[in-house]
């Protein structure tokens, strides 16, 4: 099976590992303080703060963003459930923003039209998180100009995209948001095992995630609410969680990011390769925006129902039983069962809804080699063409 993705450990990667594990320090040592630092100056943000999942990075930054119960967060249908749980998981009602047919990000446009009507209503959102796609980042000018006008605070989700670039600029570097965050989950373009980190520019936004990331406690005397009563004391000053990376996540992480620009041009060339190989087939290939470099996290194809007589599942399975591992990413979020008793319901977010009944997640990983994306392809004419 040739998996949809797939991480890329090397010697180096197992040496740094080994090298904490002999060390004084398995979590709460110097390596981490050195990942997060290395991962805020590739992006060009001023701090970054590294947690055990980009989930995690999610929910702190958006508490230290001051969201709570009476709030709402906005986000895209079509991403991973984390961009909008992080909202309910703060007491916050969640809606959602039809997406783009040509990117599959949030679209400005809709955001537009719904803001002006959240407007009438006072429902204004509090905080939006923008999901880059696949690594495609999300039109965070249009965005940003939106959210001077109405208020809103931006996270933007770019769990896909480290390494990808935003008008000449690295994503993550905070011009159009308050806080950026990125996933190293072992798909992902640099992975830590499991892992995630916020970065921002903002000096108290920082320092407040990196108190809730660790319960909530603190040995800062200025921090305190009363003079310490020796050199054990802390205080815990907040309710906080327990959501520290470890020290041997971060000694792989720092590895990885030695690969990172490598990682990402060697997933263009596939995603290039893949568009060539493709062409002429009824499948419609991800789109790239002139503004954006994606960090091609994902090569997702939707298949031109209409040009073929095979259905969408007909065609996932025969890939499936062809020895590809495709996936879809992602179902729509508001027709999850758990978000149904919110009172969302099919038809309300209908470009999301057209892009899951076409969309499959091809195979794309940096150690993919062309013989696996001939067995792609190949398999692929097949499951059209059975």
């Amino acid at each position: 099976m040739i998996p949809y993705g797939r991480q890329d450990i090397r010697q180096e990667d197992v040496d740094a590992v080994v090298e904490v594990l002999h060390s004084d320090f398995l979590t709460q040592g110097p390596v981490v303080p050195r990942f997060e630092e290395a991962v805020a100056r590739r992006v060009d943000a001023r701090y970054g703060v590294a947690v055990n999942s980009a989930t995690s990075a999610l929910h702190v930054a958006c508490l230290a963003l001051g969201l709570g119960e009476g709030d709402w967060l906005w986000t895209t249908p079509v991403t991973f459930v984390a961009s909008a749980n992080c909202g309910l998981y703060c007491g916050a009602q969640v809606d959602f923003v039809d997406i783009d047919p040509a990117t599959h990000n949030l679209s400005p446009q809709a955001l537009a039209v719904k803001l002006e009507a959240a407007e009438r209503e006072g429902c204004l959102p509090k905080v939006l998180v923008a999901v880059h796609l696949s690594g495609q980042p999300c039109d965070m000018a249009a965005i940003h100009e939106l959210s001077r006008q109405y208020g809103f605070r931006i996270i933007e989700d770019a769990s896909h995209a480290i390494g990808g670039r935003y008008r000449e600029e690295p994503i993550g570097n905070g011009r159009y948001s308050d806080v950026s965050v990125f996933s190293f989950h072992p798909v992902k373009i640099v992975t830590t095992g499991e892992g995630g980190m916020a970065v921002t520019n903002d000096e108290a936004l920082a320092e407040r995630m990196a108190l809730l990331r660790n319960h909530g406690v603190t040995r800062d005397p200025d921090r305190m609410t009363h003079p310490p009563d020796g050199p054990w004391y802390y205080q815990q000053v907040e309710l906080g969680f327990n959501y520290r990376m470890t020290e041997m996540q971060a000694a792989l992480g720092l590895s990885q990011m030695k690969r990172l620009d490598a990682y990402v041009a060697r997933r263009h060339e596939l995603a290039e390769r893949y568009d060539r190989l493709l062409a002429g087939l009824p499948v419609i290939t991800p789109w790239q925006h002139p503004d954006g470099y994606s960090g091609r996290h994902l090569y997702v194809i939707r298949l031109e129902l209409d040009r073929t007589e095979f259905g969408h599942r007909a065609v996932f399975d025969s890939l499936r039983e062809q020895g590809v591992g495709v996936n879809l990413h992602y179902i729509p979020i508001h027709l999850q069962p758990w978000y149904r008793q919110f009172g969302f319901e099919l038809g309300d977010f209908p470009q999301a809804e057209r892009y899951y009944a076409e969309a499959i997640s091809l195979p794309l990983f940096p150690t993919m080699t062309e013989t696996q994306q001939d067995q792609v392809v190949a398999a692929l004419k097949e499951a059209l063409a059975a």
